[in-house]
């Protein structure tokens, strides 16, 4: 079968590969209908050691099963089913408190013998606990929206959550990429009157007007901070969402927040410190967020993306076949694309 391989920085190449096959009776077998280019995947292409392996790369996918081991219940061979970014057995300790990303026998895709999710088809190990079967068929035209629940939208929703985004909540998401705008989309799910999205790129704060944002700040630095507080009294937002991952965006997120606020960090850190010290210590400021267990929201999210109450996948801008993502990568890389769908 064919799949994307990273060699090295800007170096992504599709490529034959073994077909994957049952190897634990826990696994199953899933044809790839959609996967995405996720933003993190920039931050390997823009820095990755070069190497003469390549190695496996893309964690979204939805599909179709094709074969199923003998411990597998519940899906059958023709489902159509969703995969959250990290796979887990959905039932140890971690799993029933709602972080399956800590799955005590999860993993990740693309690592440890695992297929990435860019490519043809994926051997999915705790099949049962991982796949979620969808109510559609292999040609829905919701098949964009349901993928973001693998990862993009309930990465923005969790940023929310943690931060504790509710009825009549005032908000700042910092970052106007594709999780920043889905945190948009999930704090006026949950209720927010007042959101605050920092960006410059017009198309993209467009689309966070229309996902529910009532401001928008292009500027950055001192000016957006400044803008930031002109727009709240002085005072700044209850609950900020941070959705970059630099050290500017962290920066940036504790200047703009109210004196006894959360921040919510969920763009993959760049940086190895945050700000903490005594001045934060003294405003009394809340920091949480982290890897988004996708897993644990996929049910409560799918209801209102399947009526069409919910349009996620609003957030993909540009399709590509398999043979194309080289060129996917580039075009978001370059910020040409806000995120790009691959059809297999």
């Amino acid at each position: 079968m064919r799949a994307t391989l990273i060699y090295g920085a800007g170096d992504v190449r599709v490529e034959d590969v073994p077909d994957p096959v049952l190897r634990e009776p826990t696994d199953a077998l899933v044809r790839v209908l959609r996967s995405c280019i996720c933003g993190s995947d920039l931050w390997p292409y823009k820095s990755r050691p070069a190497t003469e392996e390549g190695e496996r790369i893309g964690h979204e996918f939805l599909g179709v099963v094709e074969d199923l081991g003998g411990q597998v219940s519940g899906l059958r061979r023709g489902d159509v089913v969703l995969a959250p970014f990290v796979w887990s057995d959905n039932t140890c300790d971690f799993c029933r408190e709602g972080l399956q990303t800590s799955c005590r026998h999860g993993g990740l895709w693309g690592a440890d013998g695992v297929d990435g999710g860019q490519g043809e088809a994926v051997r999915v190990p705790q099949a049962q606990g991982t796949l979620v079967k969808l109510p559609v068929g292999e040609d829905s035209e919701l098949l964009p929206s349901l993928l973001t629940l693998s990862d993009v939208f309930c990465t923005g929703h969790h940023s929310a959550v943690t931060a504790g985004v509710d009825q009549g909540a005032s908000v700042t998401v910092i970052g106007d990429g594709a999780v920043g705008l889905s945190a948009v989309l999930a704090a006026r799910r949950l209720g927010a009157e007042q959101i605050i999205l920092m960006g410059r790129h017009r198309e993209r704060t467009q689309l966070g007007r229309d996902f529910g944002a009532t401001d928008i700040v292009a500027d950055r630095g001192e000016e957006g901070i400044e803008r930031v507080r002109e727009l709240t009294g002085g005072d700044g937002t209850r609950t900020v969402l941070e959705c970059v991952g630099t050290r500017q965006a962290i920066e940036t997120a504790f200047a703009v927040a109210r004196d006894g606020g959360t921040i919510s960090r969920v763009g993959a850190p760049q940086y190895e410190e945050m700000p903490m010290g005594f001045g934060e210590f003294f405003r009394n400021l809340t920091v949480t967020g982290g890897v988004a267990p996708a897993r644990a929201y996929i049910e409560e999210l799918l209801p209102e993306v399947l009526d069409g109450t919910l349009e996620p996948g609003r957030v993909f801008d540009r399709a590509v076949t398999l043979e194309q993502v080289p060129d996917g990568y580039r075009a978001m890389n370059d910020r040409a694309a806000l995120k790009v769908l691959i059809e297999p």
